[in-house]
């Protein structure tokens, strides 16, 4: 099955999809080996960790390709890219979307925002007027050479324009030929319960740990309510700063590297999350007769 067919699926299945965010290839295999299902490119955790900059569209769309590329080819799971606004007007977001499906994506999330866009969960979002956005949703469709690539249309207008607001455009773009309506910034569990009971088709959701998500909003509520994903777009990203930053002071208090405090992966499991044991493999079947003449003339 196709990986668009698959990830397709699992947004359309009863049960709650949920996509950590992966920043890297090494964070995408991570969520792979913990069982999860599929995998969502976060635009937040990329710009955070390749640039050291604010998910502000400093990340031009050749960069988030590039980017995108590595984390799919690092894995056996649907991913989706985060194409952030289409990186300018509807011709752009078509282009777009060419080539994140020609790196092998299974969907892109497409937001309404105004460009430079802001992350979802802070203040002081602008977003476009609605006949721009369902032109930009439209041109993705379209774009799309696979019909199960998946067009997850964010909208921020829950901040701006309240749920009302957040209806009226999720089911335009679901008109328009998007898959899956994503709202961001989702305050409220009420406010979510409403959004699916209003919008014809499935509705995303993520959850930011410090944003404006609801507390201990479960994932048991999220599918009773009918949320047919949630993203965990900053939940590693965190992790790993807050990982490196604690085995840092353990070092500087150890006065060595390792000792008391130092929680790390071992170096066996290192080399085998990279693929070294593949790479040993093939050395040994494709430079074994190199080697061997090497011995000889030695």
């Amino acid at each position: 099955m196709r990986k668009t067919t698959r990830l397709k699926h699992l947004i359309e299945s009863p049960d709650l999809l949920v996509m950590p965010g992966a920043f890297d290839p090494l964070s995408a295999r991570i969520i792979e080996q913990a069982g999860f299902h599929a995998v969502q490119c976060s635009g937040y955790g990329i710009s955070v960790s390749r640039l050291g900059l604010p998910d502000y569209s400093f990340l031009s769309m050749s960069d988030m390709v590039a980017a995108t590329r590595v984390i799919v080819d690092a894995v056996d799971l649907p991913v989706m890219a985060d194409g952030d606004t289409g990186f300018g007007n509807a011709v752009n977001a078509w282009y777009a979307v060419r080539a994140f499906e020609r790196i092998g994506c299974a969907g892109v999330n497409i937001e309404d925002q105004v460009m430079p866009k802001r992350c979802g969960h802070l203040d002081g979002k602008t977003i476009v007027p609605i006949d721009e956005a369902v032109a930009k949703i439209r041109a993705c469709a379209q774009a799309r050479t696979d019909s199960d690539f998946v067009i997850n249309a964010r909208t921020d207008a829950l901040a701006i324009g309240g749920i009302d607001e957040v209806v009226r455009r999720g089911n335009a773009y679901l008109a328009a030929g998007a898959t899956m309506i994503f709202v961001e910034g989702m305050t409220d569990k009420a406010l979510a319960e409403q959004a699916v009971k209003r919008i014809d088709g499935p509705v995303a959701i993520n959850v930011v740990e410090g944003g404006k998500s609801p507390e201990h909003f479960t994932f048991a509520e999220m599918q009773a309510i009918g949320i047919a994903r949630v993203s965990l777009p900053g939940t590693l990203v965190f992790a790993a700063i807050a990982g490196m930053r604690d085995v840092l002071e353990s070092v500087k208090s150890n006065g060595y590297a390792g000792g008391p405090g130092t929680r790390q992966t071992s170096f066996n499991e290192v080399r085998k999350l990279a693929g070294f044991d593949e790479v040993f493999a093939l050395e040994k079947q494709l430079l074994a007769d190199l080697r061997a003449s090497s011995t000889e003339h030695a």
